[in-house]
């Protein structure tokens, strides 16, 4: 597996597509929620991808800093490499980061409501009630420093 992070304007065209290709295949078709899926945060973003090794991703999330808080999200696992422990793998790479990049930074995240379980493994704790977000119900989610 390979890891890697970059800015919009690093990547090329090739990259981003496909990115935003499985982004939408995801948030969009999968979930059948219809939305303005690439979004001005991905021209602030860094893009973390880990790869196998014949190039394909496995996983991707954003990050970017915002109001003093660091955020990452479009968190997904490419639906061929589920159930594998990539999920994880993805939170111990964007944690990684954060912890070398933004130390001592809050991290915020709005996760699906359905996956506190799981960010609360990493310490992020609830901060608000479950809202509804294109359909889909979801929560702040914070982790201090």
């Amino acid at each position: 597996m390979i890891t890697r992070i970059k800015e919009l304007h690093e990547m090329s065209g090739l990259e981003f597509h496909q990115i935003a290709s499985l982004r939408t295949q995801v948030f969009v078709v999968e979930q059948d929620c219809p939305y303005q899926e690439v979004d001005a945060i991905d021209l602030i973003a860094k893009h973390l991808c880990i790869f196998d090794d014949q190039q394909q991703i496995v996983s991707y999330a954003r990050i970017f800093y915002e109001e003093e808080m660091v955020h990452f999200g479009r968190v997904l696992v490419n639906p061929l490499f589920r159930g594998q422990g990539y999920a994880d793998k993805l939170l111990q790479e964007i944690i990684k980061y954060l912890d070398h990049f933004y130390p001592g930074t809050s991290i915020q995240i709005e996760a699906q409501a359905h996956l506190q379980k799981f960010y609360g493994k990493y310490g992020f704790v609830t901060v608000s009630d479950p809202f509804d977000e294109d359909g889909i119900l979801h929560v702040v989610m914070r982790k201090e420093k």
